[in-house]
């Protein structure tokens, strides 16, 4: 068996991973209280982007993460197709989430099926982002340890979706995402718990991109799209800070004019 570390980097990839999928959690949070209160094709637009923030953090925090983990007697590389594809299930399933809760009549009801189909697209993002995994081995999964993480992250997401239906302070959803972003890491360490390495020394080169060659870069971008979608719904007023912008700007009925 190869010696598995999870932090290779020492402290900087968990925090950072945390730190990306707070900031993913806080902005698609904010992001749906605002589509809650609009209507239309407003509703649409920022579910769309609460979907793509809370993707890009879950995802992006998955793969900082990765970036701290090695195995020894092995290099590991990632096959760049199913990267890519395990991004764009963790976009679609949140999307499907977001829109079941912002168009569901049965609030209950949307919000278990939300979780549900969020969950479950978490737990495949992870376990796609860990079939991309090249190295020079078998990989085993503790059965007990993947339906936990599986577990965690259903329960993760029914959280945040209730959140984004009950919780409208800023300061409220500043602290629903420091608890959003510690339950998705625990399901990401959960998982990676589980796995185990049976690892074949051999000289043959490794198909796949390394860590920086691609999972770097591409982690890069999308921390950048998060930090300035956030500064974007920071800056856009509300629906009630629009509307008393509208109602200032009427003429005073009577007046001459």
């Amino acid at each position: 068996m190869g010696h598995l570390d999870h932090a290779a980097l020492g402290w900087l990839t968990p925090v950072l991973s945390y730190v990306m999928a707070c900031i993913g959690a806080a902005l698609g949070l904010r992001c749906t209280v605002r589509a809650l209160g609009a209507t239309g094709r407003s509703r649409r637009n920022w579910l769309i982007t609460a979907a793509s923030a809370i993707g890009t953090g879950i995802w992006t925090m998955h793969f900082v993460a990765m970036l701290g983990f090695s195995v020894s007697g092995t290099d590991i590389r990632y096959d760049v197709p199913l990267t890519l594809v395990s991004l764009l299930v963790a976009m679609a399933v949140v999307c499907a989430g977001v829109f079941a809760v912002g168009y569901g009549r049965d609030r209950t009801r949307a919000l278990c099926l939300g979780g549900l189909t969020t969950g479950l697209g978490v737990a495949s993002m992870h376990y796609l982002g860990m079939a991309a995994v090249r190295l020079h081995g078998d990989v085993t999964y503790d059965p007990a340890l993947v339906a936990l993480s599986v577990l965690i992250a259903v329960v993760a997401a029914t959280a945040a979706l209730w959140a984004a239906l009950n919780i409208k302070s800023p300061v409220a959803v500043t602290l629903a995402s420091l608890i959003m972003g510690a339950a998705v890491s625990s399901m990401h360490y959960t998982g990676m718990f589980a796995v185990g390495v049976h690892v074949t020394p051999s000289g043959e080169v490794l198909p796949g991109a390394t860590a920086m060659q691609f999972i770097f870069p591409l982690a890069v971008g999308l921390g950048s799209y998060l930090f300035l979608t956030s500064a974007f719904v920071a800056l856009s007023p509300t629906t009630g800070e629009r509307e008393a912008s509208a109602s200032a700007q009427r003429p005073v009925e009577g007046t001459a004019g």
